[in-house]
């Protein structure tokens, strides 16, 4: 499995592109992390840290940036990089999107919720690209508009509404 991840990973990311690797690099000693680093033909790596990353956290140097979470932005598109994923996020409101991975496919997708899973193993085992990833967002921001249109028109019609008095 190992070498497929790598050898798609590598046919996906050129030595020029930027990789955002969302934690779990890999099992072993130090040998184990440096031989996959220089594996990878991307140069720029940075490294959100993963729960299994407890010989990598040792080798940080080998990596463009290291941390907990991240926020970036592409283009005008903020994202929230975490290897966790999360309920709400910076900027969550305004349309920042949340990157994840962690749990290998296994959580249910809210499909108004501007978060996303981009593990690997969740996606033929090789990374996910910009465009992907902004197709699959572009999707969700529809149906949390629609969402949001519809229960405003809900609180709208409730505030109408007139209510009888009790006594």
């Amino acid at each position: 499995m190992d070498e497929v991840i790598v050898d798609r990973l590598n046919a996906s990311v050129k030595p020029n592109d930027t990789l955002y690797f969302l934690g779990d690099f890999c099992l072993g000693k130090h040998d184990n992390v440096a031989g996959y680093r220089n594996r990878l033909a991307c140069r720029t790596i940075h490294f959100i840290d993963g729960n299994h990353d407890k010989t990598t956290r040792q080798l940080q140097h080998l990596f463009s940036s290291w941390s907990s979470l991240s926020e970036i932005s592409i283009g005008k598109q903020g994202i929230v990089l975490c290897h966790y994923a999360m309920k709400v996020w910076p900027h969550h409101s305004r349309g920042t999107w949340q990157l994840y991975g962690h749990s290998h496919g296994n959580l249910p997708d809210d499909p108004i919720s501007l978060s996303m899973d981009v593990g690997v193993d969740s996606h033929d085992f090789r990374p996910w690209h910009f465009d992907e990833i902004e197709a699959v967002m572009k999707v969700k921001a529809e149906a949390k508009s629609a969402h949001i249109k519809k229960r405003n028109a809900a609180l709208k019609s409730a505030e109408t509404t007139e209510i009888p008095e009790v006594i």
